[in-house]
């Protein structure tokens, strides 16, 4: 089924087949497309945080954790200051997006909505971190701009957790690798081999960008792409919740007319 996008001159706009055929889901209604955009920055800045933060994640825990590992075991090259911010920063985030889903976990569009916003604050913030001091960033500017940083990504993995959009976890693509794995042995591609596809495609394109900005043009200019990626996805996240949808009910089957969020209310 097509889905039609309204414009605000009343006409309406059909994405292209083939963004159709990746995104698609009545289940879902727009989640993936923006999980897709999220995928993308979390390739962005885990390219900064890597590059010009000490070599920590500030999205991918569990390289972070063996980042820690090497630290503590006096592997050179590696922060063990920056890594635990990131770390701890993470945890912060993830508990203060478990609080939000407890207040907006009833609306799927809502809950992306303010989760977004929210992390934009502190994306920004670490644009700010990096962006003062200029090109040389010292130790201490490093930790807290991964800090910061890994605050929003914890925030957002909770949201998306969440929300559940089967291969779109925005941040790990360890099983995603695995079910294409599986597919591929399997030679009956599942329905969702070209999500799986586009995820990993998506966080690598981010990667590829978020290192050359950093390596040409500075840390500052990669992080202002992650803020204006994350930008994007917070505003139309936030023309989600002007209508209604059956997808926006957790747990509502495609088609229900029952208990659904409607725009505007809560």
């Amino acid at each position: 089924m097509t889905t039609a996008v309204p414009h605000l001159a009343g006409t309406y706009w059909a994405p292209p087949p083939v963004w159709r055929r990746l995104t698609a889901d009545p289940s879902h209604g727009p989640l993936p497309a923006l999980l897709v955009g999220l995928t993308l920055l979390t390739g962005i800045v885990d390219a900064v945080s890597i590059l010009s933060l000490g070599r920590v994640f500030v999205a991918n825990m569990t390289g972070n954790v063996v980042f820690v590992g090497f630290a503590v075991a006096g592997a050179p090259g590696f922060s063990l200051a920056g890594a635990l911010a990131a770390l701890v920063g993470f945890l912060v985030g993830a508990g203060a997006g478990g609080q939000l889903i407890q207040r907006s976990a009833h609306d799927r569009a809502r809950l992306l909505a303010i989760g977004s916003a929210f992390e934009l604050l502190f994306v920004t913030s670490a644009l700010v971190v990096v962006a003062v001091p200029g090109a040389s960033l010292s130790p201490v500017t490093r930790g807290l701009a991964a800090g910061v940083l890994a605050v929003g990504t914890g925030l957002q993995n909770a949201v998306v957790r969440k929300l559940a959009v089967p291969d779109l976890t925005t941040t790990v693509l360890t099983m995603t690798l695995t079910g294409i794995a599986a597919d591929v042995r399997a030679r009956r591609p599942s329905p969702a081999l070209a999500r799986r596809l586009l995820s990993v495609t998506t966080m690598l394109v981010g990667a590829i960008g978020g290192a050359e900005l950093v390596l040409h043009a500075g840390a500052t200019s990669a992080m202002a792409l992650a803020t204006a990626v994350l930008a994007v996805v917070t505003v139309a996240s936030a023309l989600t919740t002007l209508h209604p949808g059956d997808w926006r009910v957790i747990g509502a089957p495609a088609g229900s007319m029952s208990s659904r969020p409607e725009g505007g209310r809560r």
